[in-house]
């Protein structure tokens, strides 16, 4: 049987629905392990988890035998429900009900690794939408800002 060969990188981004209860400091980090978890249960790789109260970056390794949509699908159903049960504050938490997905090239992990570590920081200078809409920009993604941020 011909062996399937491959390394794909991703880097997917998402956010909270508007009418969510954003995710609090004291409970971000353990969020981003436990997403953490998930992408490593569906037999990807993560390598790193990050963001802030309304959105959460994730650069992972693709395993060959999974797609986007499912390793997504995945990340937030399950953790959206992991959620809920962290504090009576997130009885109505939801997450958006799409995602951005993006290649990284291996020259770029690195780089891109510490940009998800730092979300904290680089947040105090450029707001969400701003760098959602750089990211679409920059990967020449057509969209209709109109529904970029719909949930």
């Amino acid at each position: 049987m011909p062996q399937s060969l491959s390394k794909i990188y991703l880097h997917i981004i998402f956010h909270v629905k508007t009418t969510s209860p954003k995710i609090q400091e004291e409970h971000q980090e353990r969020v981003h392990s436990y997403i953490g978890q998930l992408v490593n249960s569906t037999g990807c790789q993560t390598i790193r988890i990050g963001g802030i109260a309304d959105h959460v970056h994730a650069l992972c390794l693709l395993s060959k035998n999974e797609t986007v949509a499912h390793l997504v699908e995945e990340m937030k159903r399950n953790s959206s429900r992991w959620i809920k049960d962290l504090s009576p504050s997130y009885k109505c938490f939801e997450w958006q009900g799409g995602y951005a997905a993006f290649s990284v090239s291996q020259s770029v992990v690195e780089k891109t690794r510490e940009y998800v570590e730092n979300q904290q920081t680089h947040h105090k200078k450029v707001s969400f939408r701003d760098e959602y809409l750089q990211f679409l920009n920059l990967y020449h993604i057509e969209y209709n800002e109109q529904y970029v941020f719909q949930d």
